[in-house]
Formats: C-alpha cells, sequence, structure tokens
C-alpha cells in the first residue's frame, strides 16, 4: 500500500478513537449521576497523562523499540480499557473506578500522538506541504467519531461511546503493524533526563519575550479547560445532541488551518497568538450571555464555531514560534516543555478549578452557566491584556524580527 494514503489513515484513526469519547464523556457523566468532582478527574487524566507522556517516550519508547510497534501497543491496551474495564465500573456505577481507569487509559493514549507524528514525519516526503494534509485527516477523524456517537447513535449520555472508543482503538492497533518501518528514534543514545523532561529549554526563558509567551500560554490554558470539560454539558441545554454540534467547531479548525499561512505574512506570530486568546475571551463572553432559562441558540453556535481561532491561532501558531525560537539542538526539548507546561499543568489546573467553580455555581440540578462562564471570560480577558502589554515590552530584544 502506497506509504502516504496508510499515513492519512493513520491520522484519521488516531483522532477517531480520541474524538468517539471525549467530548461527550462530559454528558455521560452527570447522566451516571456521579458527583461533579468526576468530571474534573476525567478530564484531568489527559492533563496527568501530558506532563508524563514525554519521560515514557524519552527514555523507552524512543529508544529500544518501533514506533508503529509502540503505536499498537499502546492502542490495543488501550482497548483492553475501553472494553472491559471502563464498563465493569461503569456497571457498578464506581465512580471512582472510572475515575482510574479513564487515567490508565489516557497513560496509554497520550503517548500515541507523539508516536504518530513521528512515524508520518519520518515517511512523509515533503513534511511542509504533506504533513498539514495528513492531520487535516485527524481533524475529520475526530469530526466522524463525535458525530456518529452522538448523531448516528445518539450517544451523548451512553456507555456506546467506550464501545466505539475500544473497537476503533483495536483497528487502529491492527493499522499502526501495517505502517512501514519506523526505527526508534533516539535508538543508542545515551539517557539524558535532562533532555526527556525538555529541560534543555529552560535556556529560552533568558529572552523575555519568549518568557512572556511561556507564562501566558501556561495562565490561559487554566481557562480554557472549561471549554473541554463542560462544553458539551452546556450545548446540552441547547440541542438533544451536543456532540454533533460541538463537532462544528473542528469544521473551523480545517478551515483557519488552510488560512493559516496568509496570516502569518500579514500578522506575524505575536498578534496571531492575541487573535487566538481573544477569540477564547469572545467565545466565553458570548457563552455567558446566551446563557439562560431559554439559552441563546446563535451565541452558543458562535462560540463552538470559534474553535477554529482558538485552537489554530493559538495551539498551532505556539508550536510555530517555539520552534522559531529554538536552537534546532534543543527544538525537541522545547516542544515537549510547551506540552507539559500547557496541556500538562496548565490543563490540570484548569479542569480542577473549573470544577470547583461549576459547583459553587450549581443548585440541585440546576447550573448557572452565565455565572460559570463569566468568570473564565474575565480570566482569559485579564491575560491576554498582560501578554499584549508584556510582549509589546519585550519586543525590543526578540530573537527574530519575522515574529512580530
Amino acid at each position: 500500500m502506497p506509504k502516504f494514503p496508510l499515513l492519512c489513515a493513520m491520522m484519521f484513526l488516531q483522532f477517531f478513537v480520541w474524538g468517539s469519547w471525549y467530548v461527550t464523556a462530559g454528558t455521560f457523566v452527570p447522566a451516571m449521576d456521579w458527583p461533579g468532582a468526576t468530571t474534573g478527574w476525567v478530564y484531568s487524566a489527559g492533563p496527568i497523562a501530558a506532563m508524563i507522556t514525554p519521560l515514557f517516550l524519552g527514555l523507552f519508547a524512543d529508544r529500544f523499540f518501533a514506533s508503529q510497534r509502540v503505536l499498537a501497543t499502546m492502542h490495543a491496551l488501550g482497548a483492553v480499557v475501553m472494553l472491559w474495564l471502563i464498563p465493569d465500573a461503569i456497571g457498578s456505577k464506581d465512580a471512582a473506578a472510572f475515575e482510574q481507569y479513564v487515567l490508565v487509559y489516557m497513560l496509554c493514549y497520550m503517548p500515541t500522538l507523539g508516536l504518530s507524528n513521528t512515524v508520518a514525519l519520518t515517511h512523509i516526503a515533503d513534511a511542509e506541504r504533506q504533513f498539514p494534509i495528513a492531520r487535516v485527516f485527524g481533524t475529520l477523524g475526530w469530526i466522524a467519531a463525535v458525530s456518529l456517537v452522538s448523531k448516528g447513535l445518539s450517544g451523548d449520555k451512553s456507555p456506546v461511546m467506550f464501545e466505539v472508543a475500544g473497537y476503533s482503538s483495536v483497528a487502529m492497533a491492527v493499522l499502526s503493524m501495517l505502517l512501514p518501518h519506523t526505527p526508534p528514534p533516539a535508538a543508542g543514545k545515551k539517557v539524558n533526563v535532562v533532555e526527556t523532561l525538555g529541560l534543555g529549554a529552560l535556556e529560552l526563558l533568558k529572552n523575555p519575550a519568549f518568557a512572556v509567551f511561556l507564562l501566558c500560554s501556561f495562565l490561559i490554558c487554566i481557562p480554557l479547560a472549561g471549554y473541554y470539560a463542560y462544553g458539551n454539558q452546556f450545548a446540552g441545554t441547547v440541542w438533544p445532541e451536543p456532540g454533533f454540534y460541538m463537532a462544528f467547531g473542528q469544521w473551523a479548525e480545517v478551515l483557519f488551518m488552510l488560512v493559516m499561512p496568509l496570516c502569518f505574512r500579514r500578522l506575524g506570530v505575536k498578534w496571531m497568538l492575541a487573535i487566538g486568546m481573544l477569540a477564547w475571551v469572545v467565545r466565553y463572553g458570548l457563552w455567558s450571555f446566551g446563557a439562560g432559562d431559554s439559552p441563546v441558540g446563535w451565541m452558543v453556535l458562535g462560540g463552538i464555531l470559534l474553535h477554529g481561532i482558538c485552537y489554530d491561532f493559538f495551539f498551532v501558531t505556539g508550536q510555530i514560534y517555539v520552534d522559531q525560537r529554538s536552537r534546532p539542538e534543543i527544538r525537541g526539548q522545547a516542544q515537549s516543555f510547551l506540552v507539559i507546561m500547557t496541556q500538562g499543568l496548565g490543563m490540570f489546573l484548569g479542569a480542577q478549578i473549573m470544577t470547583a467553580i461549576v459547583a459553587d455555581n450549581t443548585a440541585g440540578d440546576a447550573k448557572d452557566w452565565g455565572r460559570i462562564w463569566l468568570l473564565p471570560c474575565l480570566g482569559a480577558g485579564a491575560i491576554l491584556l498582560v501578554f499584549v502589554a508584556l510582549f509589546r515590552g519585550s519586543r525590543g530584544r526578540a530573537a527574530q524580527p519575522s515574529a512580530e
């Protein structure tokens, strides 16, 4: 089979697996009458795994095993969790066991994000032109999974989502064994914990502009976590199949991914990051003012459609900024450090803080969504102002004018 179509299929299934349950778990947990803290821990599992994943990849997978085989093994283990362990916790209505099994699953899944990128970039001839195309198939896989579970199976509150995740994990494990051989990229290299944890990237903090970027990226991820943990619950106040409508955000992500090259030329990295942060402020503002006894559908949908700017202009642009600012020798470490600080520590704190905010604004079964979304809106707005002010102040010492 030709390599590139196989790599596109890999990306499709990689994100199909994740999308099949991650959005709709936010409505499944309260449907089980489990405590609100369970939602917080379910959406803290990914960030915890994101902080551990670089250690696993750097010390073991990248040195001793072919990437496609580790990819197959991790997805096979994930399938076991989804098809046997999680159903057992659901059947016994054991919230604590469910939380633990989700964490175990995410510890299996999170390393596969880096592994799939490694396999793709190793075998793609023209990374700049072909990798974005392959990655778009990942977004399409996420959309397909959410649409199938939410619209096709009416599974926003049903354990069927975990069955879909489990069987698609089996399919991904089988597909991984058909991928071209990808030797361990760090085979024979001396184990270096400093490099593995990305601590070599600390030298970048000497650059004031980079220090401001990293600090604000970490802080903005705290209010951002609310979207992933509670967005589907909130959309459920408008539509009976909220996961299907949440997938519109991924369609917007595809659109903005296509226009990003033009935006880079016109705006530069700094202002793209600022616009990405502003989009989160606007999203939460729309949701806060659109909430109520009769939610305003177009405001809720507008906040969802902003996901293209929210994700692409912040996360993707941030990865590009780190790549620009790093010496070739530490680029991999810098990207790992960024993941640990944002999608790891920042998102973990955000999930816990948002859980507390939701609990404080819940009376019985009723949630004051207007107040819930107002708080992250104000928080994101304050961080945006700090970012613009401090980044402008450090402009003169930025490493490369292309980022301005």
